[in-house]
């Protein structure tokens, strides 16, 4: 088989794909190719389904923060060169009982890294977001700089751009194979082949049929999508409603406002088991799970339909630890991310600069604000020492 030649292929056109193209497309002289198994922006990757929160004040600590930093910065470029409307910055309200440990380190995290915020009491909450059933006792942190991220848009709008900048994008296109030899990658699909200096792998939940390095490393779980419509769809737009977190007892909500002008999202996860493979991934809500999470979505919520007028499922590569992977193989020819371990998308402006910068022959020590935590071989040696990993948690 005759092989094509370029720079660099991109593996995935979803979450980080598209944004590593986005990048990539950037450099001077550099020929890039990208290839998605799907569509152009479709439905059945991580990333879809209309919203994602995005938060500053991250629960999960420091580690991130440097990241949502410049993810933030990234966002704004990209909505300036498209053109488009994707980050919606009308803060993230977190709601929890004094003392709820996840809220505690988000008030750490924006004490320590100085983050515009607000700290809402029980009484303040009622008076300022009557769309939220307030318990007493419950406390809130308002992150100014949160928001809502509109991901299709985000997507098509890099996708976009790479190819206004001379990308060669081609969809509908699964790769089949990857081959690293002495002149480079050899990347093939059942509509040809290429061969390529360097190679990114940014296949999401597919990661482990391309890399089986990975298999041992990651598992999938569910991610459930649903949309409730209040009887005050006003109360519920952008400029009323941040995107939210809720958290009571071992119950756990997250949504955004209205973009649709009559239902909100409000999402929480039944207990799905984990899985190995994208085939084994359920693909809608059960009629008794839809029913569990009205009634739940209810009691925080007066005034609402408890019936979802839109649901969805989708599902994310986990690591057991939640930190990314985001490494370049020995040769420095193959650069995988992945394992964004249902927290990626607000990230993923910085992921895709991560991966143009490693697939391009950057330097690791120039790439600003990588942890070698997110080496693989750091990864796989976490592993060993905690043993099998059986998934669990969100």
């Amino acid at each position: 088989m005759d092989l094509q030649h370029t720079d660099v292929i991109v593996i995935g056109a979803g979450t980080v794909g598209s944004m590593a193209l986005w990048q990539l497309s950037k450099r001077e002289g550099l020929r890039v190719v990208g290839i998605e198994q799907y569509g152009r922006v479709h439905s059945h990757g991580s990333y879809a389904g209309e919203s994602r929160v995005f938060r500053t004040a991250v629960h999960e600590g420091g580690t991130y923060v440097r990241m949502i930093q410049r993810s933030r910065a990234l966002w704004r470029e990209l909505e300036r060169e498209s053109g488009r409307d994707i980050y919606a910055e009308v803060g993230c309200l977190s709601i929890a009982p004094e003392g709820f440990p996840d809220l505690v380190t988000a008030i750490g995290t924006v004490r320590q890294f100085d983050i515009p915020h607000r700290l809402l009491s029980t009484e303040e909450l009622r008076a300022e977001y009557p769309q939220h059933r307030i318990a007493d006792g419950d406390v809130g942190l308002l992150d100014a700089h949160g928001g809502g991220l509109r991901p299709e848009v985000a997507v098509m709008s890099a996708l976009d751009l790479a190819e206004a900048n001379g990308a060669e994008l081609h969809f509908n296109t699964p790769v089949l194979e990857i081959e690293e030899r002495g002149d480079g990658v050899v990347v093939r699909t059942p509509q040809g082949a290429w061969l390529a200096r360097s190679v990114v792998v940014a296949s999401g939940s597919w990661s482990t049929r391309l890399s089986p390095d990975l298999h041992d490393l990651l598992r999938l779980q569910v991610l459930g999508l649903t949309w409730f419509m209040p009887r005050h769809a006003e109360q519920f737009v952008p400029e009323r409603f941040p995107a939210f977190l809720r958290d009571v007892g071992p119950i756990h909500f997250f949504g955004a406002p209205s973009f649709d002008g009559y239902s909100f999202k409000a999402c929480t996860n039944p207990e799905w088991p984990v899985y190995r493979d994208v085939d084994e991934v359920p693909v809608s809500h059960t009629r008794a799970e839809l029913i569990k999470i009205g009634q739940r979505a209810a009691e925080l919520f007066p005034e609402i339909n408890p019936e979802p007028v839109r649901q969805s499922v989708h599902h994310c590569a986990y690591t057991p630890d939640r930190l990314p992977v985001v490494d370049r193989s020995a040769s420095g020819r193959v650069v995988t991310v992945t394992g964004l371990s249902g927290h990626g998308f607000k990230f993923s402006p910085q992921l895709g600069e991560w991966a143009a910068q490693l697939a391009a022959g950057d330097d690791l020590d120039a790439v600003t604000g990588w942890d070698p935590r997110f080496a693989l071989p750091a990864h796989l040696e976490r592993l060993a020492a905690t043993g099998p990993y059986t998934g669990g948690g969100h």
